[in-house]
């Protein structure tokens, strides 16, 4: 029988594995179906030569009335390979609002890189086939070079890589190589339904374009190797912007020369700072707002452009870009023993308290600390300075964005107000030369609180 150019088998797959670096354990995300069977089934062929550990991973998301036995079938298949199996059991449920789709791949890719320990390799089983179906998908999404370069062969996934070494491989392939070897496997009905864009794409669009272009499966993902091409040269650019635009931290760029750059640098930049900060990455409209309405606002506007997972603000001449902020605590009050580490409350970080050599805060004779957040009204005197001012001045002098200031946390001695988190002590607190104190250190503030030195 001959063979077909696209043909898979273990060998193909053993040359695929060499782009990727040495790693101590490979892990397969085993689902039960067709191609990571296959995956799975190839790999074990080739442990000999791996010098790796194979393991396989099955993620539960406990949505359809079959997952426990597609667990067990997992279960089976690993016990009959000798591979070492891993179930993952994960809530994969919708949130209001959200796609079940984009919950689930979230919850399992969460799930997956919880396993990927440092220098391992998490392999999936997308093939050609399914790179052509995201390329399509995203062009009919609106998506630009990013989007259009579909799946990376590979990324950083947990500690370690997540790698496709399937991809230039089409399904019917894989399909070949299952029969060939008898394989059996799961079939997943939700697959089937039309109302999922993927499936609609599969099994209504996708054969009528085939049709037409029966090289559509190569074709796709040609473009999609364009597009990332044309991405790397994106790329470089906005490093080269953003070593100028870079603020004072990585979470800020000054505005004037952001403005200096012409409208489609501007949204380049945006974009490539947001994806380097870890933040989702705004729709075209959204990053428009950032644009024009923050980033061209008057020096005296403080705007702020909204989206889920992420916030651009402006505050005097830089913009901010934040993950969003929690409520402020208001007026609590907490009881501190600077001995031991206070966690503050709405995730807003560790108060810790270590002996100063000079200087720093005195608690010599306190009766009570305790921990604070702004009401308005309060004033202090750092030990810097020659009088007492607003709280409210001395932030903004030392350039707080006001959407922080109420979090900062305050410690009091005994009623009084004796210091700002780490930013300064209160000249009335200051240790004098020999005097037993500590120096506070917040740990895990929110960018844009710097300590005062």
């Amino acid at each position: 029988m001959g063979t077909h150019s696209g043909d898979f088998n273990a060998e193909r797959l053993y040359r695929a594995l060499g782009a990727l670096p040495a790693a101590p354990v490979y892990w397969v995300a085993y689902s039960g179906g067709a191609d990571s069977h296959v995956l799975l089934h190839a790999l074990s062929a080739l442990r000999p030569r791996l010098g790796a550990a194979l393991r396989a991973v099955h993620v539960d998301h406990g949505l359809h009335p079959d997952a426990r036995a597609w667990s067990e079938h997992c279960a089976a298949v690993c016990a009959a390979l000798d591979v070492m199996l891993r179930v993952l059991r994960v809530d994969a449920h919708a949130a209001r609002g959200e796609s079940p789709e984009a919950a689930a791949r979230q919850a399992r890719y969460a799930a997956l890189a919880s396993v990927v320990g440092p220098g391992e390799i998490l392999l999936t089983a997308h093939h050609r086939d399914d790179q052509a179906e995201t390329v399509l998908l995203q062009l009919l999404r609106g998506a630009g070079p990013a989007g259009l370069c579909g799946m990376a062969p590979r990324r950083c996934l947990g500690a370690g890589l997540l790698a496709r070494p399937l991809l230039e491989f089409p399904r019917s392939a894989l399909r070949r190589y299952a029969a060939m070897h008898g394989l059996s496997w799961v079939e997943d009905s939700a697959n089937l339904d039309p109302s999922v864009d993927r499936n609609f794409l599969r099994h209504e669009v996708l054969p009528v374009l085939r049709r037409r272009w029966p090289g559509l499966a190569k074709t796709l993902p040609r473009a999609a190797m364009v597009q990332a091409q044309a991405l790397e040269v994106l790329d470089a650019c906005a490093r080269r912007d953003l070593e100028v635009l870079q603020g004072p931290d990585p979470w800020t760029l000054r505005l004037d020369r952001l403005r200096a750059l012409d409208p489609a640098r501007q949204r380049n930049v945006l974009r490539a700072w947001l994806r380097l900060l870890g933040l989702p990455v705004p729709s075209s409209a959204q990053l428009e707002c950032c644009r024009r309405e923050v980033a061209a606002a008057r020096n005296d506007r403080e705007p702020c452009v909204r989206w889920p997972g992420a916030e651009v603000r402006r505050y005097r001449d830089l913009l901010h870009a934040m993950a969003p902020l929690p409520p402020a605590p208001g007026g609590v009050s907490l009881p501190w023993d600077p001995a031991v580490p206070l966690a503050l409350p709405n995730g807003l970080g560790v108060l810790r308290a270590a002996p100063a050599a000079r200087g720093g805060l005195r608690l010599a004779g306190a009766r009570a600390v305790q921990v604070r957040f702004r009401r308005g009204g309060e004033r202090c005197r750092p030990a810097a300075r020659a009088r007492t001012r607003d709280l409210k001045k001395l932030l903004q002098e030392h350039g707080v964005p006001p959407w922080l200031r109420p979090l900062i946390p305050l410690v009091y001695v005994d009623t009084e107000l004796a210091a700002v988190a780490d930013l300064w002590v209160c000249a009335s607190f200051q240790a004098d030369a020999g005097e037993a104190a500590v120096r506070i250190r917040w740990e895990g503030a929110p960018a844009g609180v710097g300590a005062a030195h």
